[in-house]
Formats: C-alpha cells, sequence, structure tokens
C-alpha cells in the first residue's frame, strides 16, 4: 500500500507557492471581513443615534405626565412610606 504524502512531504518551492496564495486569500478575507465589520459598525451608530432621537422626544413627551402624577401624589398622606412598606421588595431584603 502506497504511503500518502503529507503536506510538508511536498516539493518546497510548492509549499512556498501553496503558503503564499494561502496568505493572500487570508489577508484578502480578514479584509472583507473588516469591510464588514466596519458596515455593521455604521449601522449601529445610526440606530443608536435614531434611538437616543426616540427616548429624547418620549422623556418629553412624558415630563407633563410625570408632573401630574407628582401633584396628584403629593395629595395622598404618607404615599411613598404606604408604596414601600406594602412592596414585596423590603421583605426581600430582611
Amino acid at each position: 500500500m502506497a504511503k500518502k504524502a503529507k503536506i510538508t512531504d511536498r516539493v518546497p518551492e510548492q509549499n512556498d507557492a501553496d503558503d503564499d496564495h494561502v496568505d493572500a486569500e487570508l489577508v484578502l478575507s480578514i479584509e472583507k471581513l473588516q469591510e464588514a465589520q466596519d458596515d455593521l459598525e455604521k449601522v449601529n451608530e445610526e440606530a443608536s443615534d435614531k434611538v437616543l432621537e426616540v427616548e429624547q422626544k418620549y422623556n418629553e413627551i412624558r415630563r407633563p405626565v410625570y408632573l401630574k402624577r407628582n401633584e396628584i401624589i403629593k395629595t395622598i398622606p404618607d404615599f411613598w412610606l404606604t408604596a414601600v412598606s406594602v412592596h414585596a421588595f423590603p421583605f426581600l431584603c430582611l
């Protein structure tokens, strides 16, 4: 039975040429990967900007509602003391 040649058993000139070919393909693949990553970062940055815009818009819309709620809460005696004391969280801390 004939022994299969290992990659390292090839002619040295062939190994060098193959290595150069693999290296060139690897570099090209890495460059393409970096381009794709750069594209993704641009999209993520744009998405973050849009999310921030929406959050700011709705924070402005919520503001009068929070102010109205706070005014109502002020009319309820010991609201926060009652709210916190009946909530389950304090019992979990004990």
